[in-house]
Formats: structure tokens, sequence, C-alpha cells
């Protein structure tokens, strides 16, 4: 009998040990930053000044900036190198995020055009409402005296389009505007639209 009870006793602890084998540990909340461009695509450049170190630079400080133990900040592009939309998008699907956030920097022939902008994507239904409810929230929470709100917009956005999870594009601001340039290449600049995004994530 005392075997018995012995034998039950050990398949039991041996029962528990494979259900916390098999149980997810990690139950963060992942969201993705796609900093976008790098290597030999710059994106927007002026004046010595290139979009992709740009966002690059302000990706590492959300990350840096994140205390919360319960988000987990993933990097899609962590270095100056090249990455394919399709790259990216099967990174963050096979992430399972919660939420995609990919950073850009806008320019225009026009000096006066300035702010900032968050894009959502028209071709991605089944996200699209909870990706709009996140653009606004970034709108709402980024918007400072430095930088021109502006608004949602939709666009067919490859990684927008093609990930399993809510998504949003934001331009930072334009280059080509002295305003939002002055802003976006500084320090204090990048580290208040880092720690704005962050808490827009949440």
């Amino acid at each position: 009998m005392k075997t018995k009870t012995r034998i039950l006793g050990v398949l039991a602890v041996l029962g528990l040990f494979v259900i916390l084998a098999f149980k997810p540990l990690n139950d963060k909340k992942v969201i993705v930053i796609d900093a976008g461009h790098g290597g030999h695509d710059f994106g927007a450049t002026l004046g010595g000044f290139e979009e992709k170190a740009l966002v690059e630079k302000i990706s590492k400080k959300i990350k840096a900036l994140n205390k919360d133990e319960n988000i987990e900040i993933v990097l899609l592009r962590d270095g100056d190198h090249f990455m394919e939309l399709s790259e990216r998008v099967s990174i963050i699907n096979n992430l399972k995020a919660d939420l995609v956030v990919s950073l850009h920097v806008n320019t225009s022939k026009d000096s006066k055009k300035r702010g900032f902008e968050v894009y959502v994507s028209n071709k991605n239904e089944q996200f699209k409402e909870a990706s709009t409810l996140k653009a606004k929230k970034l709108l709402s929470t980024i918007s400072n005296q430095s930088l021109a709100k502006g608004e949602v917009k939709e666009a067919p956005f490859y990684i927008m389009k093609n990930s399993n999870c809510p998504a949003v594009l934001i331009e930072l601001g334009y280059l080509s505007n002295e305003n939002d340039r002055n802003y976006i290449t500084s320090e204090i600049g990048q580290n208040e639209l880092a720690a704005q995004i962050l808490e827009s994530v949440k």
C-alpha cells in the first residue's frame, strides 16, 4: 500500500511538472518596433541626416526606457542592415506580436509641410479597428508644442497589411521642415518621442 501511494505521489509530481513544462511562461505583451529602411536603403535624407539612422536611434530609446515587466519591446531592426518587407512580416507573425509600430521620417518639396502623421492599413480588415484606436492614442499622446498634430490616415503599406496583429506606421515629422528637423534630430526631441510612443503602446 505504501509503495502504491509513493508511486501515485511520484506520478502526481511528474504530471505537475509536465503541465508546468508546457505552460507558457511568458505572458508578456509583445510590442514590435519596426525601424524603417536600413543598410543601402537610407530613406529620407537631408543635410547629412538619414531616416534609417534617426528611426533606429529612437527605437532603441523606446526599448531602453521600458521598465514594465509585462511588456516586451522587440526591435525588428537593431542595426544598420537591410531587411526585406516580407522578412519583417515573417518575424512579426512568428513572434505572435500584440502590436507593431513602424517608425519613419517624412520629407517634402514643400518646406512648410510639418508635423507627424499616423497610418493604418485599409487592407487589413481584421485589425483595422484596433489599429485605428491605437493610432488615435498615439496622436493624442505625441501631441506637443514641438510637432504639429497630424491625423490618422489609411494606406496599403505592406507591413501593416500583412501583419497578424494591430499595426500602425508613424511619420515622426519632416526632415524638409526646419522646425521638425531640429526637433527629431535632437537628443531632447528623440527622448520625448521615445517616451511618448512607449506610453501610447502600453
